[in-house]
């Protein structure tokens, strides 16, 4: 029997790497096909940018389809971001979930606490910077921003560490390995846990106990 994968909303301030762990995290679990694990893909109103693919990216909708979407109460969460509509379509993470794929959400504190309302059972992971210097030295030695708009960031990032406590585990992005060594380490208890097991092993245990 396949066990029901898990779904994981992982969380943190810009420049943190969290983008990067996820897709390590992904890397050295791809010849593991027993569970599989992926991101989720967000719908978007927003134009695609070059390079972009509908369906790996983004599924990119009309504005009116995505709020007949919202009317259908069909996002586990979305938000509007510089005029344009970002969401996770519960339907197709259910249906990931089903096929006992782990799914990965890449999103704020504030879709967070959507997706936990609808679905109490996500584990949620803040990923935070050693320190606030260290922090904004990553954000300058990215030489991406103007001073201005580091400051923005750093205030947000102020905002969002604020919410660290509505979250399961929190892990120190210090050194990089070590991070992703520690998320390795959630994923896997969330699959070790006696309810997944009994269904990814229920033959076994069935036998151990007759």
């Amino acid at each position: 029997m396949i066990a029901t994968g898990n779904l994981f909303i992982l969380s943190a301030p810009s420049g943190l790497g969290k983008s990067s762990l996820i897709k390590a995290l992904l890397e050295q679990g791809k010849d593991n096909a027993s569970r599989p694990m992926q991101v989720s893909v967000s719908h978007t109103t927003r134009a695609p940018r070059p390079g972009e693919n509908d369906g790996e990216h983004y599924h990119f909708v009309s504005v009116g389809h995505f709020k007949k979407q919202i009317k259908q109460n069909a996002f586990y969460e979305y938000a509007e971001v510089f005029g344009n509509y970002y969401g996770t379509s519960e339907a197709a993470i259910d249906a990931q979930l089903a096929q006992g794929i782990d799914v990965f959400l890449d999103i704020d504190w504030q879709g967070a606490q959507q997706v936990r309302m609808k679905k109490p059972s996500v584990t949620t992971i803040f990923i935070s910077p050693p320190s606030r210097k260290a922090l904004e030295s990553r954000l300058r030695n990215r030489g991406q921003d103007s001073d201005e708009i580091i400051e923005e960031r750093m205030a947000q990032a102020k905002k969002e560490c604020s919410h660290f406590h509505e979250f399961d585990y929190i892990v120190i992005n210090d050194n990089f390995e070590q991070a992703l060594i520690d998320l390795t380490t959630i994923v896997n208890n969330q699959r070790l846990k006696r309810s997944q097991q009994m269904m990814q092993h229920k033959a076994l245990l069935d036998e151990l106990t007759k």
